[in-house]
């Protein structure tokens, strides 16, 4: 290992050394808490966390590893067994002073359930879950009943409190059945598995295992609480857990939704957003809590609503994660291992006890996946694979043995018992999941999909989250209502309708605009609906109430994707578009969409289907522009016809006459490719020297088309301008044209459809 990896961890010593001495200051002058006294703690359990959990990383290891060995050093383990004095002074036994940081450490369980949560993958686990539900029943029940055993024949020493010897068992079981979904998905993701089928069985596995391990735990805390078996407070805590998780998934996801949009659009104060989901989970993990059950459950299910917000869901993962795993990570599980005395281990019998545990509990979980995937349907090769990531326990084994010593389930050298079989089945797991993975042979059908998905991870109507749809009262904003929601329908993505035909001077709008208005609004969620699932799509609406330049600005800021402009009058004079889409698109620096209906779709905005005529050239737009019709031809039903036009004034006009057509065959290639990918079937034809726009128009003459839909780039110019092209296809076309541009300006380039 390298020197410089190690030096962090050579200045521990000099730092332990120099806040004892100030510790030993500080606590020397008064009994009461000290606030350097935990902010000492927080940077030392930061400090050494972050340093060890760098290097577990560096050598293929999660980092919540290095985090428990700092707290284990830390404590009595080590530091407090070499330096016990100075262990005293900046760990102090007194209940207010350790309150303190346990404040800070609860808070960082909810917050890191909450970020668990966010990264549960429901479509993951409804994709493949028949057979990950018979997993996680077997991969439960097996070590389930290795660990009720176990805790049956316990010795009472090891019990506090050997009278509720069922509640023990019951928690033994319950540990040694859970897997941890943050390790499993840590170490799957980093070996590129988590999008190949045993991927998404395990990690879909651990994540019904988690769900499933929250709920027995609700229904021991009630136990512990209660102190006997009642079964009016076990039934009112499993009802209550049922009909939170029912409301939760059902009411409480549209809810969600609803309170994540209106802070991003409402609230002008900065992270809005992340205080509504704070906040979130506060109310969820309270109202867990009420019904008998641990603030945990409330947490994760709030971190599962998030996620599944089709907002921003990246933004909010990114700005929370920095501060969870920077931060209350380290704090949370320092402070787990500072409760583990792995001394204790000295005494034979206690070694011999956790050495047993481990056996049982890699074993039953082991035994019971593997069998859970050969009932399942997965050969040997994939239950091995299973078997062998569904063994670690990491953060989520910490978490549970946390709560159990908190509400005295756990005696102290049990919950060290517990801890450090968390750490062996951690460490155990990634090579073990690496050889077994790397022996999977992939299949065509899991091939192709693999590429499908990665063509979309890159693609542009794949990653569009929030369209923004902006009309007046005009047939042209109707039939732009229609392609947003094609758009949107095929992913239930939320649409805004922004109606922009109210001038700012106006103070009453009249009852024609009021109707005209809801009337698109009505179309665009039509339309969305038709597309995808029926009464999926949620569109709301808002006027303009300022100048226009300044609406568009302020609906910029929102953090829309997509801006699509259906107004009454497209073009004006001389090779200018209309005042108003030139003032739109001066404030709008992302991707832009102007549609322009003409011929049937003046008579009827909202058709029945779309026959559209897409060109490519091989340039990135033109991909985009065929992103966009393939969507709108999956969206609807009709035709998709691609053109390649070549011309003189094309680079590779100049080459070799076979060289040029195999280049272009391969352009169409690609597009047929594309639309096969979304199973819409096309028609390919081929233009050479003939100029693109010329070879446009042909097409629209000698064909059924009824939309141009071009993939176009914004030009450098003292106005909106996409080039001569596009141009001459908007005003000469005399079917409606789509311009679906790029978010930034270039300078000119070579003429190019």
């Amino acid at each position: 290992m390298q020197w410089s990896l190690l030096r962090p961890v050579g200045l521990v010593p000099a730092a332990l050394v120099l806040t004892t001495i100030a510790a030993g200051a500080e606590g020397g002058k008064s009994a009461s808490p000290s606030e350097f006294l935990l902010v000492t703690q927080i940077v030392l359990l930061v400090a050494v966390g972050r340093g060890l959990g760098e290097i577990m990383q560096r050598i293929g290891q999660p980092s919540v590893i290095g985090e428990l060995l700092a707290g284990i050093i830390l404590g009595p383990s080590l530091f407090g067994w070499i330096w016990p004095e100075a262990k005293a002074t900046i760990f102090p036994k007194t209940p207010e002073q350790k309150a303190m940081i346990d404040g800070i450490a609860q808070v960082g369980i909810l917050l890191l359930l909450l970020l668990t949560g966010m990264e549960t993958d429901l479509k993951l686990v409804r994709k493949v879950g028949k057979a990950a539900i018979a997993i996680s029943i077997a991969g439960i029940l097996v070590p389930f009943a290795f660990g009720f055993a176990l805790g049956e024949f316990l010795p009472d020493a090891l019990l506090p409190n050997p009278q509720q010897r069922l509640v023990a068992s019951l928690f033994m079981g319950t540990s040694l059945s859970i897997s941890s979904v943050k390790i499993v998905a840590v170490v799957v993701r980093e070996m590129n598995f988590m999008r190949r089928n045993v991927g998404q069985i395990i990690v879909a596995t651990a994540v019904i295992d988690d769900t499933i391990g929250w709920i027995i735990i609700a229904v021991i805390f009630s136990l512990a609480s209660q102190g006997t078996l009642d079964i009016v407070s076990v039934a009112k805590a499993v009802l209550g857990t049922l009909a939170f998780l029912a409301i939760s998934f059902t009411i409480g996801r549209r809810l969600v939704f609803q309170l994540i949009r209106w802070a991003n659009d409402t609230l002008v104060s900065a992270a809005a957003v992340i205080t509504v989901i704070l906040l979130l989970m506060g109310v969820m993990a309270m109202i867990t809590h009420a019904i008998g059950v641990h603030t945990v459950l409330g947490a994760f299910v709030a971190g599962i609503l998030v996620g599944e917000s089709p907002i921003l869901t990246r933004q909010i993962d990114e700005r929370l994660r920095g501060l969870i795993s920077s931060f209350f990570m380290p704090v949370f599980f320092g402070l787990a291992g500072l409760s583990a005395d792995l001394s204790v281990l000295r005494d034979p019998n206690l070694l011999m006890l956790t050495g047993l545990l481990v056996a049982i509990a890699s074993v039953g979980k082991f035994g019971g996946a593997f069998v859970g995937g050969t009932i399942g349907g997965l050969n040997h090769r994939e239950s091995l694979a299973l078997a062998s990531g569904m063994n670690a326990r990491g953060s989520t084994e910490v978490i549970i043995a946390t709560i159990g010593l908190s509400i005295g389930v756990l005696s102290q050298n049990l919950f060290t018992m517990i801890v450090t079989m968390a750490i062996v089945t951690t460490m155990a797991m990634p090579p073990m999941l690496r050889a077994a993975l790397a022996r999977l042979p992939m299949n065509k059908e899991e091939k192709e999909r693999l590429e499908r998905e990665e063509f979309e991870r890159r693609g542009f109507v794949a990653n569009l989250e929030r369209p923004l749809l902006a009309v007046d009262e005009s047939v042209n904003a109707t039939f732009a209502a229609h392609v947003a929601g094609l758009i949107a329908g095929m992913r239930t993505l939320p649409i805004t309708v922004l109606h922009i035909g109210k001038q700012p001077e106006e103070q009453e709008k009249s009852r024609d605009e009021e109707e005209s208005h809801e009337a698109v609004v009505k179309k665009a969620a039509e339309a969305a609906n038709t597309a995808g699932e029926a009464g999926s799509i949620d569109v709301v609406t808002r006027a303009r109430r300022t100048a226009l330049g300044e609406t568009i600005a302020d609906e910029a800021r929102k953090g829309f994707d997509l801006l699509i402009v259906g107004v009454g009058k497209v073009a004006a004079t001389r090779d200018r578009f209309d005042r108003r889409i030139e003032d739109i698109a001066a404030r709008f620096e992302g991707p832009l969409a102007i549609v322009a209906a003409k011929g049937e779709h003046l008579k009827r905005p909202m058709p029945d289907a779309l026959n559209i005529l897409v060109p490519v050239s091989g340039s990135a737009v033109s991909k985009r522009g065929a992103e966009v019709a393939v969507a709108l031809a999956q969206g609807g039903s009709g035709s998709l016809r691609v053109i390649y036009v070549a011309t003189t004034r094309d680079k590779g006009a100049q080459r070799g006459a076979s060289r040029g057509l195999n280049q272009e065959a391969g352009i169409l290639k690609d597009a047929s490719d594309l639309a096969a990918r979304y199973d819409v079937d096309i028609t390919t034809t081929l233009r050479v020297n003939r100029a693109p726009e010329a070879a446009i128009l042909r097409e629209i003459d000698t064909t059924d088309v009824d939309l141009v839909v071009m993939g176009v780039d914004r030009i450098q110019a003292d106005h909106l301008s996409f080039g001569g092209v596009a141009d001459a296809v908007l005003r000469q076309s005399k079917v409606s044209v789509l311009l679906v541009s790029s978010g930034e300006a270039r300078q000119a380039p070579a003429e190019k459809a």
